[in-house]
């Protein structure tokens, strides 16, 4: 028996335990649970269903929001439009109905801006929980066969990041740790980085990218960051990588802060960003067009046939194994005293 780490479960565990407990088999399942890949398929008819659920912990005042964020970041990953939201509100005891008006207030705002319809799910008090939980479950449709699976990248495929490294985790840190922030950054610099929670959604990334054509695979890297989000692709795909870590944008905000909690900004929650997979000679075109909607992004290395193979150019120049977070540096930040 081992003990878990904070945040997701690890792979292992997935596979040799979570994985072996699937229920029934269903001829209508294109993709189901699988390491990497953030969202179900299901073909019904002449459509293909995608599928995607995640929970959200958090400060009240944008518990909502991030619910619907970022289970639509995952629908979108699969280049198709989210439609269709669930939620699940669980509630800890001595909350009032003003807890809940604000949940829902932000959960509304947030689907009617992406276009989701909210169309049920359920709400209650429990004595188990000692904050709001928010699960969210969106559904999207698209022609059958009509989208890509962060499984599907190639060898010799190039690796584009949308924004920037750990874009969550310095939004989440310059706001539960504003006290021990404001001693080491500006006013401004400081309101800033809890600005950027502006920058989460990457539905707009991801259906631009897959409009312009030549997209093999998306993922959003979330909980271990660019570094974690990329070993998701590479192990769903079955590929090898090598990434150039000058290439990787990190904004002064996130340095700053990483800096101060001395961690690594690539092994950090990076909700916001995107990881495309695509061919070669789309790159520009991808770029000029995502860069025609105000949003940043560079090539940041390339997949290659050997799943062994997987380093990291430093911006040094030193070529080194690419490091796989064992867990989420936000947890150790949110750790120190």
């Amino acid at each position: 028996m081992m003990r878990l780490p904070l945040g997701k479960v690890p792979s292992d565990v997935l596979r040799d335990t979570v994985f072996k407990n699937l229920g029934a088999f269903r001829e209508e399942v294109v993709l189901g649970s699988a390491i990497g890949c953030d969202g179900a398929v299901l073909e019904v008819g002449n459509k293909s269903v995608i599928v995607s659920m995640d929970p959200i912990t958090g400060a009240l005042e944008r518990l909502g929001f991030e619910a619907v964020v970022v289970n639509a970041n995952d629908v979108a990953t699969f280049g198709v439009l989210p439609l269709f939201l669930f939620s699940c509100i669980l509630l800890p005891e001595g909350a009032d109905s003003k807890m809940v008006e604000s949940i829902s207030v932000q959960i509304g705002a947030a689907a009617k801006e992406l276009g989701i319809a909210i169309v049920g799910g359920h709400c209650e008090t429990t004595s188990k929980v000692c904050s709001p939980v928010v699960v969210c479950c969106v559904v999207g449709l698209a022609d059958k066969g009509e989208y890509v699976t962060a499984a599907s990248a190639r060898a010799g495929d190039l690796l584009i990041l949308t924004k920037s490294a750990g874009i969550e985790g310095t939004a989440i840190l310059a706001t539960d740790q504003e006290a021990q922030l404001s001693k080491v950054l500006s006013p401004e610099m400081l309101q800033s980085a809890k600005d950027f929670y502006s920058q989460l959604c990457v539905v707009k990334d991801a259906l631009t990218a897959f409009k312009v054509g030549g997209v093999h695979a998306m993922h959003d890297p979330t909980e271990g960051g660019i570094f974690n989000g990329i070993h998701e692709m590479a192990d769903a795909a079955k590929l090898g990588v090598e990434i150039f870590e000058e290439d990787i944008v990190v904004k002064p905000e996130t340095k700053k802060i990483c800096d101060h909690f001395e961690i690594d900004p690539l092994q950090l929650i990076s909700s916001g960003a995107l990881l495309i997979a695509i061919e070669p000679n789309t790159a520009s075109k991808i770029i000029e067009t995502l860069k025609h909607e105000n949003i940043y992004a560079s090539i940041i290395g390339k997949f290659n046939s050997t799943p062994g193979k997987r380093f990291l150019k430093t911006k040094t120049k030193k070529k080194i194994n690419l490091p796989r977070p064992v867990t989420d540096h936000l947890w150790k930040a949110l750790s120190q005293k």
